[in-house]
């Protein structure tokens, strides 16, 4: 594969699976460290395909998990499947830095792929903390407030808004290099709108909901001190923060500084080092890695279903009305 650049003033930092020589062509460079970097990669992904199939499986599966909340982490687990199936092999493929140097079709496509898919994920994370709000702050009213239609409608309202997004972004991209001054107004209204709903709207409304229930599940503990023992509410203190620093924590940890970045990329000329780039870019790619193991591993009942899953014994009979302990 060869790109030609007519940049006279092209970087010179390459990543390691690329090199461009003197009359600024861009060639793969099949070097040891990238050979390394696909090996490693390639791991990612088919963790992030199999722990999100895991997932989806368990839920469609076993009808002891067909509720409202599922039918969310259903959703979640799809959106973080596709990265694994789509984003991952395709940005190995034609790596982010390569298409800083040359967006061709190719690349617009991996970065719908990327931004919507990606998108859907962080929405469909902040509707699951929705759903926790009312199950935790609210839980009389949960089941009124909370129903199979008002979930079908939180996974529309999520996925659209995704596709729009992904659209826009790209969009807006094959115009900003041919736009007048108008034009580039319209241009930077849709990077300002796209990332607000993309990621700081949703981190706002999470961050909010998440010390909501944090503070609601402190004065439940203390309010049982009657009948406890304090080193029992102490515990279950410990437990919700734990639980929700881990929660938020390795959300912020992998989309916080990507995001940082590609807003002072978008509306400066500060230079950012393509190496740092693609380190942020697959640290937030990581962070549907980690979803299922952060929804899921912290019940009880999925253990149960991936293990019945993984041992086959779903192929050997009947266990949809299985009671998962």
């Amino acid at each position: 594969m060869e790109i030609s650049i007519n940049r006279t003033n092209a970087f010179t930092e390459i990543h390691p699976c690329y090199k461009m020589d003197a009359s600024y062509v861009l060639t793969i460079s099949p070097s040891a460290i990238c050979v390394l970097f696909h090996i490693f990669l390639g791991s990612l992904s088919v963790v992030t395909v199999c722990g999100n199939l895991l997932v989806i499986i368990s839920i469609i599966y076993f009808k002891q998990l067909h509720t409202p909340t599922n039918s969310l982490i259903l959703s979640l687990a799809v959106a973080d499947l596709l990265v694994g199936v789509l984003v991952f092999p395709l940005t190995m493929e034609f790596s982010f830095s390569a298409c800083l140097y040359y967006d061709d079709l190719f690349c617009k496509v991996r970065g719908t792929f990327d931004v919507s898919l990606c998108t859907a994920s962080i929405l469909n994370l902040c509707c699951i903390s929705v759903d926790r709000y009312y199950a935790v702050c609210q839980p009389l009213a949960y089941r009124t407030k909370i129903n199979n239609n008002v979930v079908v409608i939180m996974i529309l309202m999520s996925w659209g808004v995704s596709v729009l997004i992904g659209i826009g972004f790209i969009t807006a991209g094959m115009n900003q290099d041919q736009c007048s001054a108008t034009c580039l107004i319209d241009v930077v209204i849709t990077h300002i709108l796209g990332l607000i709903f993309s990621f700081y709207l949703p981190v706002i409304i999470m961050l909010c909901i998440y010390l909501k229930i944090f503070l609601v599940a402190q004065r439940q503990a203390r309010s049982i001190q009657s009948t406890k023992s304090g080193a029992t509410v102490s515990k279950m203190e410990r437990k919700a923060t734990k639980t929700l620093a881990i929660v938020m924590g390795v959300f912020l940890m992998c989309w916080l500084a990507f995001f940082i970045c590609t807003t002072i990329m978008s509306f400066s000329y500060v230079y950012v080092p393509l190496a740092f780039i693609e380190f942020l870019n697959w640290l937030a790619l990581s962070n549907s890695l980690l979803n299922p193991f952060i929804y899921a591993f912290f019940y009880s009942w999925f253990r149960s279903a991936f293990r019945m899953i993984i041992s086959g014994k779903i192929i050997q009979g009947n266990f949809t009305n299985s009671k998962l302990l």
